[in-house]
Parts: structure tokens; C-alpha cells; sequence
């Protein structure tokens, strides 16, 4: 791959935005690397958590500029189908049946900001600056806000992608999106140690299940909400995770997962 690197280790994908000379701004081709990544993930069978990093000093700028201008002349049509394929890039990410770390050790910007949003866990070193910032410059953030409403509410919400103004990871933080501040020096460590308590502890396929759930019930009415999750509960007591960790904690036993 051109534009990402792509690398299993212990039971982990890791993923690495590799354009730093363009501050890892997203091209058709990086988005087509990115797609091809996490889809490898989600079908490799050793495969348990993914990693999102970048090289570089800057996580993500967003789009590339030159490149959007370029579609200004292109025509709905066109605009229509390049947005939707961006579109399928973040809910990959967000449906993604196995745990999506970001691991961000620079500045993420607009549509930088938006894959960060798209993932279950963002770990992020204290200089880090976030910014959902296309009302800048014209354009809108509306890819990523349906994903931010979710998880931070419409009121704080707003105030991000309103203003496009920069702001630090503890603001995130505060508004739950940013899982952990941690220090440059001691960032990847602490991700990957994350990734591998999740991977050591959980089943992976309660896991998956969970995710699934929390992306479905969120789009339901309260009561069709509660009959999908008694129909999940009611399946997931015959999944083989499920035999397997009862049995073992009945005969108090260590799991391994």
C-alpha cells in the first residue's frame, strides 16, 4: 500500500495513515487503502482489536483540499458518489465488529477529526488539537456530526461543528469522546497495552455483538429498541464465547479468550 501501512501483531491490526508530507490528508486513494484495511481486519481470523495511528507530527488535516476543489467542477452525480464512498469508509470504521483504537499523536482536523469520532476508543497525547472546522471554509461537516451527535449530544455537538473552532483533547475529553490523555513518550505503549486487555478480557464475540447493538438500538423507538436487545440477549446465550465463559466461572476457572 502507497499511502497506509498495514501490520498484524499480536493479535492486532494496525493501521498507519503514512502521508505525512501532506499531513495525512485524505485522497481517493488513501480512502481506498484505509477501506481495504479495516475490511482485511474484519475478516482475518487472529484478528481481535484494530489500531488507527499516523506518521508524522499531524494525526490528520482532513480532506485534501486540492482535491475537493478539483470536484467542484465535477457534477452532482460525481460529488454524490465520492461522498458516499467516504461515507462507507466511517461506518466501516463504527460497525467495525472488533474494537477500533485511535491512537492519536497530533492534530486532527475536520476530516480528521471525523475518523477519530468514527472509532470505539481514542486515546490522545495532551498537545493534540481537534477541530470539526469545514464551516471555515464553506463547506459542512455532515458525514461526522451524525456520528458525533450520538456520542457527545446535539448541545455539545454544536458547539464543535458551529463554531470550527479548535479544541483541546482534555475539551474532548470532558465531553467523553477522548477516552485518555496520554503523554507522547508513553502513548503507544499505553494503547497497546489498552488493546490487549481488551483482547485478554473480553470475548470477541460479545464484543461484536455489543457494538452491533449500541449502533442498532440508538435508531429505534424505546419498545422496538428493548425487543431487539431481548432477541440479542436471548441468541447470545448460545454463542460459543458464552458456553465457554459461564462453564469456566462455574468451576472457577481462569478464561482464556
Amino acid at each position: 500500500m502507497k499511502y497506509i501501512e498495514y501490520e498484524i501483531t499480536n493479535h492486532l491490526a494496525i493501521i498507519t495513515l503514512n502521508r505525512p508530507e501532506k499531513r495525512n490528508s485524505f485522497s481517493y486513494d488513501l480512502v481506498t487503502e484505509l477501506k481495504q484495511a479495516f475490511h482485511a481486519a474484519e475478516h482475518h481470523p487472529e484478528i481481535k482489536a484494530v489500531i488507527l495511528k499516523a506518521s508524522g507530527k499531524v494525526f490528520s488535516a482532513g480532506a485534501d483540499l486540492a482535491y475537493l476543489q478539483s470536484l467542484q467542477n465535477a457534477s452532482y452525480q460525481e460529488n454524490l458518489t465520492d461522498s458516499i464512498y467516504l461515507k462507507d469508509l466511517y461506518i466501516q470504521i463504527y460497525k467495525h465488529s472488533k474494537p477500533v483504537i485511535a491512537q492519536v499523536q497530533g492534530h486532527a482536523i475536520a476530516g480528521g477529526c471525523g475518523l477519530v469520532t468514527a472509532c470505539d476508543f481514542v486515546f490522545a497525547v495532551p498537545e493534540a488539537k481537534f477541530g470539526y472546522t469545514e464551516v471555515k471554509i464553506g463547506f459542512i461537516p455532515a458525514i461526522v456530526m451524525t456520528f458525533l451527535i450520538r456520542k457527545v449530544g446535539e448541545a455539545r455537538a454544536k458547539s464543535l461543528l458551529l463554531s470550527g473552532d479548535l479544541v483541546s483533547a482534555q475539551t474532548l475529553a470532558d465531553f467523553g469522546l477522548i477516552h485518555e490523555i496520554v503523554p507522547a513518550s508513553k502513548l503507544s505503549h499505553k494503547v497497546y497495552e489498552f488493546a490487549q486487555h481488551l483482547i485478554t478480557t473480553n470475548s470477541l464475540q460479545a464484543m461484536g455483538v455489543t457494538k452491533k447493538l449500541i449502533a442498532e438500538i440508538q435508531e429505534k423507538p424505546l419498545f422496538e429498541a428493548l425487543s431487539l436487545a431481548a432477541e440479542m440477549n436471548a441468541q447470545a446465550r448460545g454463542l460459543d464465547d458464552c458456553k465457554k465463559g459461564i462453564q469456566a466461572f462455574l468451576n472457577k476457572e481462569k478464561i482464556k479468550w
